[in-house]
């Protein structure tokens, strides 16, 4: 294991440095989240609360190792490739469950997983011809899903009452939105010609890709 793992400055960089680890560590929490949801049977239990908690704590981390990375120069090829795919694996399961729970119209997922995979795969197919720019509303519908599938996760019906479920509809109906709307509008600023100076290659939530 050669090359800098956290210490900032120049040369050379592991791949098993400390961004990719908590890259890696968000993509192998996957799956004891779906384990979390199954053991809950739609009781709404402990282990519903504990599936939700292990969302959040994981969907933060996304902005901790993309800010380590950049500030202290630790990008790699490895991080580039393992990043949206830890975003896009997360994000897509936990919709996944919520409609295999009966809590998310099926459409609804198709649609936001078509939307994410496909800007993600042809940013990646495209990205070594050309340069793509930001997508405007790229942050905020970043923001909004997680919000949405955050309060969506966590029971808080059982708390406080079925008002809750009007509220998580009205946040997943604009995180439905924006998705499809930012992905469209990412579109077209691709295919809009381009500056002189090329701008920097960005993701589709218009974080600089690292």
């Amino acid at each position: 294991m050669t090359g800098r793992i956290l210490r900032g400055g120049d040369g050379p960089v592991s791949n098993w440095c400390v961004p990719n680890l908590i890259t890696i560590a968000r993509i192998l929490l996957v799956p004891v989240f779906v384990w979390f949801l199954l053991l809950d049977e739609s009781s709404d239990g402990p282990w519903r609360w504990a599936a939700a908690v292990l969302f959040i704590v994981a969907i933060a981390t996304d902005s901790l190792d993309g800010h380590i990375a950049r500030s202290r120069n630790l990008i790699t090829d490895l991080g580039k490739l393992l990043d949206p795919i830890a975003d896009k694996a997360l994000t897509g399961t936990a919709l996944v469950m919520l409609s295999v729970l009966g809590e998310l119209p099926w459409w609804v997922t198709i649609i936001i997983l078509v939307r994410e995979l496909g800007i993600t795969f042809w940013r990646l197919a495209v990205a070594k011809k050309r340069v793509l720019p930001a997508g405007r509303g790229g942050k905020l519908k970043t923001l909004v899903q997680a919000i949405a599938i955050s309060l969506a996760l966590l029971p808080l019906w059982v708390v406080f009452g079925d008002w809750v479920h009007w509220v998580n509809g009205i946040l997943m109906s604009a995180a439905f939105i924006l998705t499809v709307w930012s992905g469209l509008d990412y579109l077209w600023e691709a295919y809009r010609p381009q500056k002189k100076k090329a701008p920097q290659l960005r993701a589709d939530d218009g974080s600089t890709l690292r």
